[in-house]
């Protein structure tokens, strides 16, 4: 296996996760990759451009198999590049912690018989 520095991984991971990023979720300059988006609409590429996981896959493949020597070392430096950016965009994403679904109060009308039964028997005084 060849020898990969810390900050050659760290490098690859960052460079797999700012690719994907782009292409997932920003406009770009004039708007180039939102028209990319819209353009693929709902075939297998533009599925493909609304799962950040799924294209993190695609994107790192290039890199692990530049950066690995073997069959073995590519594949391993293939999930590693893939599941490092994931990490990256779970820790930066604005939606990590989604805010929990609001609270939904529903009261039937009281009927003229619970109503009676909820009076109190208090006589007002003055």
């Amino acid at each position: 296996m060849t020898h990969l520095s810390l900050s050659g991984l760290l490098i690859a991971i960052l460079a797999v996760w700012r690719v994907t990023h782009l292409l997932w979720g920003e406009d770009g300059p004039g708007d180039v990759f939102v028209r990319l988006r819209r353009a693929a609409g709902k075939s297998i590429f533009g599925r493909l451009l609304d799962c950040f996981y799924c294209l993190s896959l695609w994107i790192a493949a290039p890199v692990a198999w530049v950066m690995g020597s073997t069959w073995l070392e590519r594949g391993l430096l293939w999930l590693a590049f893939s599941g490092g950016a994931i990490v990256v965009e779970r820790l930066s994403s604005r939606d990590a912690a989604p805010a929990p679904p609001p609270a939904i109060w529903h009261e039937e009308p009281l009927d003229e018989q619970q109503k009676e039964e909820k009076q109190p028997d208090v006589m007002l005084r003055r």
